[in-house]
């Protein structure tokens, strides 16, 4: 689509690479690792001036629609397949921002429709059809994907349409799928559009397109049910082409497997605001994940900034000497390590904690999340949209289990783990430290198993962020709010079914709390606790169990340790702490009591 909506699939610098397939590729720029980090070497700035240098140079070219590679993401050949169709414009604008990025974990090819190229609606289908048979006979077991932004969305639905046998995934930018039902009544503002954003092509060209997306919209009315591909749709609410919420929802209510984000007044590159990455038949949340660059993370917690104010979390951590050090300074460095303590209600404490092992160590943590934060068994329900959760996937969670942990170990990652999980996350009044771990040793023995170091931790102060008025016991005495709880329940995949007590207690509900003039979070992380050499752990239970139930005793000891020492704290209310910096510098760390 034309790119006066710019949304995101940032890219830079093409080059023909052949007529109709890309046959040679270059590699990436250099990119610097530390951590968990990428870092590109290239400057996106001339990069970007390049890319627009070249575009005007191929904008006119004549000759058939044909396939370039971006010069610096070039072929990977570990990465699934890629292909993106542009917008009306037809040179792939939309990929102006983001190739270099995605040339990381794809092989990329833009499909160039020269300017003066008239080929009919169904030749142009043809034509990206056969290349999808192709490469999905070179590759049955990944999946390709097609990123089409508007006019391209709806010749990549066409395509999915007529291809429901191969494992395709859509990411539609804006997808111009109703253009009745548009802002656009003329062409005379949408050539003004294209004259001042882009490389203006003839009135013949934009009449040409607009039929052919006619064409496609009328395809599409009857055969949009045939579409089986995994979509995401993608909205930016500034396509001058189509009603992006109204059409979005409409496709959404279509397409069995589809998912909308939108992204209304946000200027930055839509693709990376959401995990949708997969390489193979589905999603591997270990090995499928790629870290976020530096500038991607600050973008990603930029949300969350407020809450590190707010709240001023105290960390303390242990060296392996048994020293006390205020910070993240005595966790290990290397892994694998599994930090296990217990959790806040409405997590909290979970997004405090990555973000500060990200930030100030350059450690990235996965956190081990229930399901209900990447998967629903109903769609539409009355669970929170998945949107509001993509922060969790971008940072790296992935869903709790046996699997995924063992995953992470094996590569040495930092895990982090709440045993309690959905109990204590939906906790009830008075229940704000108590730890409701299950009865087996879920982790101690996997631990044992690739010699991770066991970190146990306590944490404290929801009680002094949030006053709790309805629990799940006082909404259940309502008839009304009773069937909505197990509405709620209904909708999430439930875990450890078989357990008993209250650890089986698994009822979704909404807290209904009175926000307090915050206080302040406190943190404290015990001595590593290696499991290097224990392979008596790995054969006996009963060691398992006694391990376990000293981890336990650690964050007890730990969670009474902060309880009792916050109240000398000088500086546990907000206002002190505001009082403090206003004298001092807001970039001081503010003080707490002696460690």
């Amino acid at each position: 689509m034309v790119s006066a909506v710019v949304n995101g699939f940032p890219g830079n610098c093409f080059r023909r690479v052949l007529r109709r397939e890309a046959t040679g590729c270059r590699k990436l720029s250099s990119l610097h690792v530390k951590g968990s980090s990428f870092k590109s070497t290239k400057s996106s700035d001339r990069s970007s001036k390049n890319y627009s240098d070249q575009l005007k140079e191929i904008g006119d070219d004549g000759g058939p629609p044909r396939w370039f590679s971006p010069v610096e993401s070039g072929c990977r050949s570990k990465g699934p397949l890629l292909l993106f169709l542009p917008g009306i414009d037809g040179v792939g604008h939309g990929l102006k921002l983001q190739h270099e990025r995605l040339g990381e974990i794809f092989d990329i090819r833009c499909f160039h429709i020269p300017i003066t190229d008239r080929t009919p609606f169904l030749e142009l289908v043809k034509l990206v059809q056969s290349t999808v048979r192709r490469e999905h006979d070179r590759s049955t077991k990944r999946p390709i994907y097609i990123v089409g932004e508007s006019f391209g969305a709806s010749l990549a639905l066409v395509v999915a349409a007529q291809n429901p046998d191969i494992d395709l995934v859509l990411i539609l930018a804006n997808p111009a799928t109703s253009l009745s039902k548009s802002l656009l009544q003329s062409v005379a503002p949408f050539s003004e559009m294209i004259h001042k954003h882009l490389i203006p092509p003839p009135v013949e060209t934009v009449l040409w397109k607009l039929r052919m997306i006619y064409e496609m919209q009328s395809y599409l009315d009857s055969h949009l049910h045939a579409v089986e591909a995994q979509t995401l749709i993608l909205t930016s609410g500034n396509d001058l082409l189509m009603s992006n919420k109204t059409e979005s929802d409409r496709l959404s209510s279509m397409l069995t497997r589809c998912e909308v984000r939108s992204f209304v007044d946000h200027r930055d590159p839509l693709f990376l605001r959401v995990s949708y990455y997969r390489r193979g038949a589905s999603v591997d949340y270990i090995s499928d994940y790629f870290p976020p660059t530096p500038s991607e993370l600050k973008m990603i917690l930029q949300p969350f900034r407020w809450m590190n104010t707010a709240l001023d979390p105290v960390m303390i951590s242990t060296r392996v000497s048994g020293e006390l050090v205020r910070g993240l300074g005595g966790i290990p460095s290397q892994g694998p390590v599994i930090l296990v303590g217990n959790h806040m209600m409405m997590s909290v404490d979970a997004v405090l904690l990555v973000s500060s092992f990200w930030t100030d160590e350059n450690i990235m943590v996965r956190g081990m999340a229930h399901p209900l934060f990447f998967e629903r068994l109903k769609k539409g329900g009355k669970l929170p949209d998945l949107s509001m959760l993509d922060v969790i996937r971008v940072l790296g969670g992935a869903p709790v289990s046996a699997t995924n942990l063992y995953k992470a170990l094996s590569i040495n990652s930092h895990v982090l783990l709440y045993p309690g999980g959905f109990r204590e996350l939906f906790h009830q009044k008075g229940e704000e430290h108590k730890l409701f771990w299950p009865a087996k040793s879920e982790f101690v023995r996997m631990a044992a198993r690739f010699g991770a170091k066991i970190v146990p931790f306590g944490c404290v102060g929801e009680d002094d962020v949030v006053q709790l008025l309805l629990d799940r016991n006082d909404q259940m005495k309502f008839p009304p709010l009773k069937a909505f709880i197990e509405e709620l329940t209904g909708e999430a995949v439930r875990l450890r079914s078989d357990a008993e007590g209250e650890i089986r207690e698994q009822l979704l509900y909404y807290p209904v709390v009175l926000p307090k003039i915050p206080g302040r979070l406190y943190f404290r992380f015990g001595k590593p606790i290696s499991m290097e050499g224990r392979e008596d752990i790995l054969t006996d239970k009963e060691k398992a169990d006694e391990m376990y139930l000293e981890i336990q005793n650690e964050v007890h000891k730990f969670i009474d340790y902060l309880k009792e020492n916050r109240e000398k704290d000088p500086y546990r209310n907000l206002l002190a702490r505001l009082s403090y910096q206003c004298f001092n510098g807001f970039d001081y760390q503010v003080p707490t009591f002696d460690i």
